[in-house]
């Protein structure tokens, strides 16, 4: 019996390393930071005071998507596009049925410039400025009933939160 247990001794070690190489990754493996939050979820952010509801598209294929193919939006929900580096902006309407208002924003959360978009209208809305790092979009007509003005800005404690929420790596986020 002991020649036969010898015998086993080289399969037996050869399952024990199996089983460790399987399991001892397991136990050692990092604690992860929680998942980001995705596009679809809603965020608080405040601009002069004003909390509003945003949707933070930061990846191409949600740049691209943005608010097209919806037909209504909440009175204070909009659509913050997160670009890194800072750029001149340029959008459009393409498959987008809602009239908006388009407001560019600098690093440090103050709005820069305001335009008008119509829905399906194809022409480009270019910003004038070109170190521009965040574009949100709101229902036509917001930024004026709201008394929000070139000049104004984000609370940048509830912004970074939100982009840190969305999952942007705090050393993209400038404030």
């Amino acid at each position: 019996m002991s020649r036969n247990l010898s015998a086993q001794i080289p399969y037996l070690r050869l399952i024990l390393v199996a089983l460790i190489g399987t399991i001892l990754p397991i136990g050692c493996a990092e604690n992860k930071s929680p998942e980001p939050l995705p596009l679809e979820r809603w965020q608080e952010v405040v601009i002069e005071g004003k909390t509003i509801e945003i949707q933070i598209a930061f990846l191409e294929h949600e740049m691209k998507q943005g608010l097209m193919n919806r037909s209504s939006m909440g009175e204070n929900r909009g659509m913050l596009f997160f670009y890194d580096p800072p750029k001149q902006m340029s959008f459009w309407m393409h498959n987008t049925h809602i009239p908006l208002d388009i407001g560019y924003f600098t690093a440090d959360g103050i709005l820069r410039e305001v335009y008008p978009m119509y829905p399906m209208d194809e022409r480009s809305v270019k910003s004038r400025r070109k170190d521009l790092l965040m574009a949100l979009e709101m229902n036509q007509g917001w930024y004026a009933k709201n008394g929000i003005k070139p000049g104004d800005s984000f609370d940048v404690d509830s912004l970074k939160k939100a982009l840190l929420n969305r999952g942007i790596p705090e050393s993209r986020i400038p404030f």
